[in-house]
């Protein structure tokens, strides 16, 4: 663990580095209520209008890695966790400090960090799968169980054409 962030056991930020708490998206957000439950061809939809959304990059990431898609997975993980890190920057992070689940408009950052960490650890990117764990962990600590305790298992049938997105109905 960095020696210039740590948290104890109870998760209290013991450096007092201020939490970055991002702005509520309302428009992604009535715009996920209004198609939900939200498909993989929905949620790509949603990325073309909502482009800097996190949230959406990592939800079509999920879409994707629940009927075993890992390579388009890894991909829209890609692009949610650079957007995220633009937020964060937009929001005053810088570099380091507590990034809370607890915080509803975090979640699409910390959900991108873990579909990316989960789809390297498929392809077998050690130092990706432990630099991202590192930042999730920095971030909130109960992030990992939250977010694992909100995703759906993975689907055992098989990858049909139905789930690629081609940009049409």
């Amino acid at each position: 663990m960095s020696l210039a962030y740590h948290r104890d056991m109870s998760g209290d930020n013991l450096l007092g580095l201020p939490e970055t708490l991002l702005p509520e998206d309302t428009a992604v957000m009535e715009a996920l209520a209004e198609r939900s439950p939200a498909t993989a061809a929905d949620l790509g939809e949603l990325v073309k209008q909502f482009p800097t959304s996190s949230l959406l990059w990592a939800l079509l990431a999920e879409e994707l890695w629940a009927v075993r898609a890992v390579l388009p997975s890894y991909a829209y993980a890609r692009v949610g966790y650079h957007r995220g890190l633009d937020a964060l920057r937009k929001g005053g992070w810088r570099g380091q400090g507590p990034v809370p689940w607890s915080h509803e408009p975090n979640r699409g950052v910390l959900l991108s960090l873990y579909t990316l960490r989960r789809a390297a650890e498929a392809f077998g990117e050690v130092d990706e799968v432990k630099r991202l764990g590192d930042f999730l962990q920095m971030s909130d600590p109960r992030a990992i169980d939250a977010i694992e305790a909100t995703i759906r298992p993975v689907n055992d049938q098989p990858v049909t054409e139905a789930i690629i997105i081609r940009g049409q109905d």
